[in-house]
């Protein structure tokens, strides 16, 4: 009877999920079932599906609700090789979007929650939702759970609707849009012929008001118009939306909950928009949000803060050069005003996430971390190849003896520094990106704000050839071919 038991048990749990499961005997007919529906290709054993599950199953719940509903399916490959080859599936997860039983196109959205979500819902349906009387206003409006663009217009032909319909198209997957022509809607709203920002419920607070009104008519203008206003004093940062919060900005994170703890969330986020709105009002410029402490855990860790846990938010921010800053001081209102206006005034020290400034006396190889960065990367003087890297990337370490050779090879060539550095263990500067091992920049003197990312060969010759045509001056010991000079290095004028 208990293994009975476990067993239903673990039938409810399976059986609970919105996610549906199609394999090669019923995915066509199952496919077919629906208007619009998302499906993931996946292997059991993928590190990145495993990270998508739980996000894939948030949204798939959230998308069940939806008006148009929308189904989010998965094919395991492994078991079902005949589907996924059928449609070209060549990694893990591959994610495509089917209308009406028939592929419409590759998936190419987020990948968390929230932003599977609003791109899904843009898909579905309308980018604009005609709302033909003033209780679908009314409705529309009372029960958006974020930001809502609403268009009053008289004409549906009038330039200013198919204007709105194009801002529509292009911003749907960021926020929904609406629109209405009926008289007694505009009446009621007090709105003829203007488009208007509407907040939900959840984020009106006295620090802001709950809509806005654009005063422009022209589609470039309104969407930058949008963009500008679309979240707020204080919006909620999500995944799926940081980017699109500007800089500077500081961000405080806590329990932030629009579900299941409205009033607890804006007891914090209020206090947050209070000082926000005084240091605007006063000129300042810049800007905040609010973030969920679980969510960007891996974004606290970027700040050293890992660990850090309490009741009150804390708080981080980031300048326009993406350098971070943490308030180190206990959250409150003067607090954060104190540290957002030192912040703002450059009295306070970035943080780095960086080892021990070396030793590098005699070294062919200059070791860089983030506190010596600027001194050898930057160095204006000097070019600089420099190599990020892991210490347990298995190219990395094929890499090294060769990168060492190239460096003494160069030893004597007072114009050129050969450099690496563990981007596991130190922040990478931008304009750099790192996304893989081992990454390889040129920084030439004079251009240190335009390195160049190296993709050519991995070999001694390959790395000399290179730098021997793009230094800014000839090498003393190599032609700009990569080939030794004869007779040594060339000689020095009187």
């Amino acid at each position: 009877m208990r293994l009975l038991g476990c067993i239903l048990a673990l039938t409810a749990i399976a059986s609970a999920s919105d996610v549906l499961e199609f394999t090669d005997s019923d995915f066509s007919s199952k496919v077919d079932d629906h208007d619009i529906i998302l499906v993931e290709f996946f292997a059991p054993w993928c590190g990145h599906c495993k990270r998508l599950a739980p996000e894939y199953e948030k949204a798939a719940t959230a998308l069940k609700g939806n008006d148009p509903p929308v189904a989010l399916a998965k094919v395991d490959c492994t078991a079902n090789e005949e589907t996924c080859k059928k449609y070209g599936v060549s990694g893990y997860p591959t994610l495509k979007i089917f209308r009406a039983g028939e592929f419409a196109e590759e998936y190419g959205g987020p990948r968390e929650a929230d932003g599977i979500t609003k791109y899904m819902m843009s898909r579905a349906g309308p980018t604009c939702k005609d709302l033909e009387s003033v209780e679908d206003v009314d409705i529309q409006l009372s029960k958006a759970s974020d930001n809502f663009v609403m268009g009053f217009f008289e004409d549906k032909d009038s330039s200013l609707a198919k204007d709105f319909q194009k801002v529509a198209d292009a911003m749907s997957t960021d926020l929904k849009f609406g629109r209405t022509f009926n008289k007694d809607a505009l009446a009621k709203y007090k709105y003829k012929n203007e488009v208007v920002l509407f907040q939900p419920e959840k984020y009106k607070s006295k620090f802001e008001e709950s809509s806005k009104k654009c005063s422009e008519k022209d589609v470039e203008k309104i969407k930058t118009w949008i963009g500008e206003n679309m979240l707020g004093l204080c919006g909620e940062r999500t995944q799926g939306n940081a980017e699109k919060f500007k800089r500077p900005l500081i961000v405080a994170f806590y329990d932030v909950d629009y579900v299941k703890n409205v009033k607890g969330t804006n007891y914090w986020r209020n206090r947050v928009m209070k000082v926000a709105k005084k240091l605007k009002d006063s000129g300042k410029k810049f800007y905040t949000a609010v973030s969920n402490i679980k969510d960007f855990s891996y974004e606290l860790g970027e700040f050293g803060l890992g660990d850090a846990k309490g009741d009150k938010p804390i708080i981080t921010a980031r300048d326009e050069a993406d350098r971070k800053y943490v308030m180190t001081d206990e959250f409150t209102m003067d607090n954060l005003e104190k540290f957002i206006n030192d912040f703002l005034d450059g009295k306070v020290e970035p943080y780095l996430k960086s080892e021990p400034v070396p030793d590098n006396e005699g070294e062919a190889v200059k070791t860089v971390v983030a506190k010596n960065f600027d001194e050898i990367v930057n160095d204006e003087d000097k070019d600089v190849l420099i190599e990020f890297y892991a210490p347990w990337c298995g190219h990395c370490k094929n890499l090294e003896p060769k990168y060492k050779e190239l460096a003494e090879k160069l030893a004597d060539e007072p114009g050129i520094t050969i450099a690496k550095m563990d981007a596991t263990a130190n922040d990478v500067a931008k304009p750099y990106e790192v996304s893989g091992f081992p990454t390889i920049y040129f920084a030439p003197k004079g251009s240190k704000n335009n390195p160049r990312k190296y993709n050519g060969g991995r070999e001694v010759d390959d790395f000399l050839k290179y730098l021997a045509k793009e230094s800014s001056d000839e090498l003393l010991g190599f032609n700009r071919n990569g080939k030794k000079k004869k007779g040594g290095q060339k000689k020095s004028e009187l």
